[in-house]
């Protein structure tokens, strides 16, 4: 799907960026264009990779006259680029909305006068019966993107919109195991909102797989979620943390503004929508038909689930288990320099 392909990645200078940018490198990319507005980390990433595939594009997605620029030529998009700060974003929803959703919009606009072949958008749990600012933009997006098909003359466009979602990505940018890693080697006390708090996490790796099988597999329309099974308790994550590394206090903060105690992968009201195929969920257009989608996607079935699918209901990673996630993830291997 990749080999010989001009892709252009937005917001590609954050961390889930620059893991994709080396990824699809590896799987003979003619040409990947890094579309951010931080000229300080395109230096960085320039000389760290260091490669001549590499095109390093400024410029914001809340300008659709340069976004239009920079797709063309393209055959696939990755939109990652979005406000992600839940607090930042609670005090600035204004600003949340002309990034997440607006800057969404001229996305799709721009895929479709390049006539982009496939466009995925890189969505979060947060987004399911969001609580916060940064929840309703990222849900807006994906109703955007897997909507977006419904308006396509097909004998104009061919892109096709997918969206997916997922949890933490253990060590990315602004996520918790960093902080409290930071806050042990500091010998400070590490600052938990509340001990009950459960979240679901991959490592990068599993990110990327999982992105690009569902890039890869897709028609059109749908929101693609990743079946974790286990989920962990922040406390835990806390005792993992401690064990690796070493010892230390702990102190009871609020939670913050518009954060969940408790995060959910899909929703009761999506279910009737959802269906299953190997190790993903697979959310459908309420419009399409499904023979049809069993025809498009063999081995698909209608999930049996009735619930959500919550971080609260899930099966629960022992210490032991998130130890090892931890060290899988090599985030440890960085403070170790």
């Amino acid at each position: 799907m990749f080999k010989d392909k001009t892709i252009l990645i937005t917001g590609g200078t954050g961390s889930l960026g620059q893991a994709l940018t080396r990824r699809l490198l590896e799987s003979g990319v003619k040409t990947i264009r890094i579309f951010s507005r931080n000229e300080n980390k395109q230096i960085e990433m320039e000389s760290k990779f260091n490669d001549d595939r590499l095109r390093f594009l400024l410029g914001d997605i809340r300008d659709k006259e340069r976004l239009v620029r920079a797709t063309e030529g393209v055959d696939i998009v990755f939109h990652a680029a979005a406000l992600k700060h839940v607090p930042k974003i609670e005090y600035n929803p204004f600003e949340s909305i002309k990034t997440n959703v607006i800057g969404s919009q001229n996305v799709i606009d721009a895929c479709l006068e390049a006539n982009v072949k496939k466009a995925i958008c890189i969505g979060t749990d947060k987004a399911v019966s969001p609580l916060n600012t940064y929840g309703a933009t990222k849900l807006l997006m994906e109703k955007l993107f897997v909507t977006a098909n419904n308006y396509l003359d097909p004998k104009k466009h061919a892109t096709k919109f997918i969206a997916v979602r997922y949890g933490n990505v253990l060590g990315s940018s602004g996520s918790v195991v960093p902080k409290f890693i930071e806050q042990i080697i500091a010998k400070k006390k590490i600052t938990i909102t509340d001990p009950n708090m459960t979240r679901y996490s991959l490592t990068m790796n599993e990110a990327l797989d999982f992105i690009i099988d569902a890039s890869q597999i897709a028609k059109g329309s749908e929101v693609f979620i990743p079946k974790l099974l286990k989920a962990y308790s922040i406390i835990d994550l806390k005792k993992a943390l401690e064990e690796l590394l070493n010892p230390t206090e702990e102190e009871i903060i609020s939670v913050r503004l518009g954060e969940k105690m408790h995060e959910a992968l899909l929703n009761p009201d999506e279910m009737k929508y959802t269906w299953e195929i190997g190790d993903k969920f697979v959310v459908f257009n309420g419009r399409r038909d499904e023979e049809k989608i069993k025809k498009d996607y063999p081995g698909i079935k209608k999930i049996n689930i009735n619930d959500a699918v919550s971080s609260d209901l899930a099966e629960k990673m022992s210490v032991d288990e998130i130890k090892d996630k931890i060290i899988e993830s090599g985030i440890l291997d960085h403070y170790k320099k």
